[in-house]
């Protein structure tokens, strides 16, 4: 960092103080005296969700939950089970190197969720996820359970 008044790089802080989502510091320039104020944030990282037909869009926290709420619908999972499972998804989307996601890969972490959870909200989610053509394909993955 420089001083905006003579671009002097030796500087000391003189007081810092926490705001809801920034530190705002008082520093001082050692070479010219005079004092200024910096805010400093945390740089969120965004995930981009890529769309099969190759669009970006940004990672839709409630859309997620929404498309996991459908399939589970009138089965008996709690709201705070589905909350959990949607948080779990996010928090390891993050962990990616990437902050790109295939929609692909989102698709396959719900389904091993679903599947585990609750067959019908599997089978509800995946006739969905897979893009059915027929009941046959249905009944291969029925079978698959």
């Amino acid at each position: 960092m420089r001083c905006p008044y003579c671009k002097g790089q030796e500087l000391k802080v003189i007081d810092s103080r926490e705001a809801e989502e920034t530190t705002r510091r008082r520093r001082e320039c050692l070479e010219c005296k005079k004092r200024f104020t910096t805010y400093e944030r945390v740089e969120k990282t965004d995930l981009t969700v890529t769309k099969k037909d190759g669009r970006g869009e940004p990672f839709n926290l409630e859309k997620l939950k929404a498309g996991i709420l459908k399939a589970c619908e009138k089965r008996p999972i709690s709201r705070e089970k589905i909350d959990n499972i949607c948080e779990e998804i996010e928090a390891r989307l993050k962990k990616r190197e990437s902050v790109e996601v295939p929609s692909t890969v989102i698709g396959e972490i719900v389904m091993k969720r679903l599947k585990k959870l609750d067959d019908i909200a599997y089978v509800r989610f995946a006739s969905v996820y897979k893009e059915f053509k027929d009941i046959g394909e249905l009944k291969k993955e029925i079978r698959g359970l």
